[in-house]
């Protein structure tokens, strides 16, 4: 699958280091040429001795060798290279990296890199976690580098929580999958929405929910890179999205969101409703802050729009559209439901009895259920995994005219 691709591994200063030799043994068996860069730090945990026996070619560290003075240029490597890859990148590389410091030879081959560069974040929860790490992987995926996010899971600290660098065979499978992309929707016209509504109540308080953007945004990215041209209705998210081939509608309120579905829906060839819409809002929105009293305050609401029905009424023959379904009980059965009484052709179900699924979780497991009642129960896996599902799926029921 990867013969005659040339693949560049960066290694930092991480106990998810000893990963590496098995990664480099899968992409040499699938028949890439791999080389490695190591920082000092790395040497700690994987000695260049095993590096440069599976590779075949020597591990590059310094500049300069110490016993012949000959320069190891990191603009030759980064030109050599079909990807970069940088895994596991450690809290201190993903701030040189996202700020320009060049202090190693790692760090100067990803500024003189032209090729596509892909980071797998490895470190405990709380640092990956920290502001200043999600500004820094928020920064190097705004310059179009590609994360691999890490799983949640046991740490080397004992503790439990996201920082644990995806397997070598999770990886391996995304780089396939990056060489082998189909351009499934070229030129085709995608609407996608993600993340939350928030509806005020007054000028500081609002009724919203957990949702972080992460499906609808995994989503963007995948048929984008698989082609498509992705409008995407965006609710307040701290994520940001990659692919150029994306445009971003910012909203707040379920009313804002459904007037911008409203706006792109009629020359949206295919339409995802991954948010999660507020099915309620305040009736009176307050303009001053309303103050605490010493008795119980209610707060009349009313019910928003239903967005996904409307579209659903005026989905034309040439349409397909997605919708997203939450449940915790009688799960199918409402999800099937919710698939006939809104005109949909596929329905993505959520379950929150899945442990690590749903909102707050960089992974997801879903079924999908079409029209015809064909169910497909899928794994616990990354959402951007999940997001590769969906869009193969999508693909089917174009090409199968479902």
């Amino acid at each position: 699958m990867l013969k005659g691709k040339r693949i560049l591994i960066g290694i930092t200063g991480s106990i998810a280091a000893y990963k590496i030799p098995f990664l480099i043994r899968l992409l040499i068996k699938e028949g890439a040429e791999v080389r490695v860069l190591v920082t000092a730090s790395a040497k700690e945990f994987v000695t260049p001795l095993t590096l440069s026996t599976l590779t075949g070619f020597p591990v590059y560290s310094e500049f300069f060798e110490k016993n012949d003075g000959s320069w190891h240029s990191h603009v030759e490597l980064g030109n050599w290279a079909d990807i970069y890859l940088v895994a596991p990148a450690s809290a201190n590389t993903l701030g040189k990296m996202a700020n320009g410091i060049v202090d190693n030879l790692l760090t100067a081959t990803y500024l003189a890199a032209k090729c596509p560069v892909f980071f797998a974040p490895a470190m405990d929860v709380d640092m990956f976690n920290h502001p200043t790490t999600q500004a820094n992987i928020r920064k190097l995926t705004g310059f179009g580098n590609i994360l691999i996010e890490p799983d949640e899971g046991e740490l080397a600290s004992g503790l439990y929580g996201a920082g644990r660098m995806q397997e070598p065979e999770q990886i391996l499978k995304i780089i396939i999958s990056f060489f082998k992309k189909k351009k499934d929707f070229e030129g085709k016209k995608i609407l996608i929405t993600a993340g939350p509504t928030y509806e005020p109540i007054d000028p500081v308080r609002y009724i919203g929910n957990h949702s972080s953007g992460r499906m609808g945004y995994a989503l963007a990215e995948e048929f984008a890179g698989r082609g498509g041209r992705v409008q995407l209705v965006s609710g307040p998210v701290t994520i940001a999205a990659v692919n150029t081939n994306i445009r971003i509608s910012q909203v707040t309120t379920a009313e804002e969101m459904y007037r911008a579905c409203l706006k792109y829906f009629p020359d949206a060839e295919i339409t995802i409703m991954a948010a999660a819409v507020a099915d309620f809002t305040p009736s009176t929105v307050h303009n001053l802050k309303l103050k605490k009293s010493a008795g119980e305050m209610t707060i009349l609401t009313k019910r928003t729009k239903d967005i996904l029905l409307e579209l659903g009424k005026k989905k034309k023959q040439d349409q397909l559209l997605v919708g997203f379904a939450l449940e915790t009980d009688d799960e199918i059965k409402n999800a099937k439901l919710k698939l006939k009484n809104k005109n949909l052709d596929l329905i993505v179900l959520n379950s929150l009895k899945e442990k690590g699924a749903g909102f707050g979780y960089t992974t997801n497991k879903i079924m999908m259920i079409d029209k015809k009642g064909n169910i497909e129960r899928g794994d616990l896996k990354p959402k951007s995994d999940v997001a590769r599902d969906i869009a193969d799926k999508v693909n089917d029921l174009l090409l199968n005219k479902i």
